[in-house]
This record gives C-alpha cells, structure tokens and sequence, in this order.
C-alpha cells in the first residue's frame, strides 16, 4: 500500500515491507495558503504567505512592485538606480526575472522613470509599464518583450497626453486612466494600435465622478475590480479606502463598489490590493504588514511574520494586476 496524498498534508510511518500507515496529520495553514511576491525592504520575497521568509530573490538593491506573469512564473519588476526625494524623479530600470531566481535581465537602460509594471493576459506575456515624459509630467504606456534589451521598448501610446496603464484584459485590451484629448479625464479600456493611435472606450463609474481609483486590479475572471479610492482630485495617498466593485467587461461598467478596508479613513498607508488565484481573496499593504481579506466571510488576517519589517506591493502567484 502507498500513500498518494501530499508529502506535507500527510506523514506516514511504514512498517517493514507492509507500509501501513500509522500517523495521520491535519493539513496546516501553509499548505493551503496563497503563494506570492513582494517586497520587504527593498528586496523581492516569493512566498508562502502567512509563513516566515527566506533568502530573498533579489538582493542588494532597491527593487520595487513585482507583478507575477499569468504563465511561465516570470516576475517583472522595477529598480531604483537613482534616488531622488520625489519619487516622480527616480531613475528606474524595468527587470524580469524568474521565480526561481533564475533569467535576470533589464528591460530599459535606468535613464527613464518608468514605473507600475504588469503583463499582459493574452496569452503573449507582454510587459508593460508606464515612462514619465519630463518635459510635461504625463506619462505614457510603454511595451517590452522577455528577453528584450534596453532601446528594444516600444510606446502604445503619445507623448503629449496622459495615461497610466493599470491592468490589462485577457482580450488584449489595458484598463488605463488617462486624461485623453477627445474623451477628457476618465478610465479607459484601452485597445492598442500598432501603425496609429490606440482606440479608448470610456467606463462608466460613479465613484470616479468624485474622486480618483487608483491601483486598480482586475479579478481573474474580470468579474472584479478591487483599488484604491479617495475622495476629491488632490492626490493624497495615506488615508485611502481600499474597494472591491463588480465588472461588466462588455458594458465598461464598474459597480456595487463596497469598502473592505480603512473605511473609516485612517491616515495610513492602505494600498495595492491586489487577487490572488483563485479569486477568492484579496491580498494588499497597510502600514508597513501585509493582510489577507477573504470576500466569502469578509474577515480580514495579518500574514506579515517579522514585526517592525517594511512589507509591500504583495502580488499573487500566476495573477497579474
């Protein structure tokens, strides 16, 4: 007789040659947990969250937001490569690497402030991210590929408006926010176009008539949204709402937006929310730790494990933003 089940949910004791089982155990928390990326102080973790780290993916450096790929276990990252007191005028380069630690390369050369990455979902595991415009403060949508060189980045949309690309669609379509010059400020469904401008497809919120989204993620299943949410255009970070809304993908139509964390406004950093795999929770940042909210019974749970740790930008296994 063998035992077929999990190496860790199951310890067996065999017997000589009869191999019986003899001891059973409980599956534990860490078995059934969610994986995840993010950063801790300065450094990219792949984890088990709620369990207490390893050695770090990327070490000695300040590396930031990790966004896992939907297929091949690929992370793209940014790096700091020149400080700045305003984060607007960091100098940043664009990175991939494997979960495994393995494939590091650079995307972009660290003379750009390039910011927010995540991948595509339609099956060509395309990196994006958003590039500052200095001259204007805008930025645009810019391309890479795996494997790419600095120089090789491609812009999805122009220098002389502003979008920011948030997440992207399985149809190969990027819900963006931008301030377009014939739609005016709104969020987008945006379909990139590769010989002329990209075609926006407003979406309807009532929320976004009042104040700003931001971070935005869409659910696997792009049934779901869940951001960040403050009230008035004066963009203020600590003390934000984070939201979880239902989406009508053909429609464009964000709704039944409720709150699930800092509803009461707290002047702390509540941000990143962000999926995890199988859609049932939501994972994000708050403080300085890192929590789990599970939307079947709306309890939310501390999983960070080292106090007084800088933990942040938490990004589920195989679920880009």
């Amino acid at each position: 007789m063998t035992c077929s089940f999990s190496v860790k949910a199951i310890r067996c004791i065999f017997l000589g040659a009869l191999g019986v089982c003899l001891l059973w155990e409980k599956v534990s928390a860490e078995d059934t947990a969610y994986r995840a990326a993010y950063y801790k102080g300065g450094e990219i973790h792949v984890n088990t969250l709620g369990s207490p780290e390893g050695e770090a993916l990327t070490t000695g450096h300040w590396d930031f937001k990790p966004s896992w790929s939907k297929h091949g276990n690929m992370l793209v990252f940014f790096r700091r490569v020149k400080n700045h007191p305003e984060v607007g005028k960091w100098k940043t380069a664009i990175c991939i690497i494997n979960v495994d630690g393995t494939g590091f390369h650079r995307l972009t050369d660290g003379t750009h402030t390039d910011f927010n990455q995540t991948w595509t979902r339609d099956g060509s595991n395309t990196p994006i991210w958003n590039r500052k415009n200095p001259a204007t403060g805008a930025y645009r949508v810019m391309a890479g590929k795996v494997g790419g060189s600095p120089g090789e980045e491609r812009s999805l949309t122009g220098k002389h408006y502003h979008t920011w690309a948030y997440t992207c669609l399985k149809d190969g379509r990027i819900l963006v926010g931008s301030t377009h010059p014939k739609h005016g400020r709104g969020y987008f469904l945006m379909k990139a176009n590769a010989s002329g401008a990209p075609h926006f497809e407003p979406i309807d919120c009532a929320l976004a008539k009042k104040g700003i989204l931001d971070r935005v993620s869409l659910s696997p299943s792009e049934e779901k949204v869940c951001f960040e949410y403050q009230e008035g255009f004066k963009r203020r970070v600590p003390g934000r709402t984070l939201y979880v809304a239902d989406f009508d993908v053909k429609k464009r139509i964000v709704s039944n937006a409720r709150p699930f964390a800092n509803q009461e406004g707290k002047s702390i950093w509540y941000a990143y929310p962000r999926w995890t795999k199988d859609e049932k929770a939501i994972v994000y940042h708050a403080g300085g730790s890192l929590y789990l909210y599970t939307l079947e019974n709306k309890k939310t749970v501390k999983i960070s494990k080292e106090a007084g740790a800088d933990y942040r930008y938490p990004h589920g296994e195989a679920t880009p933003k």
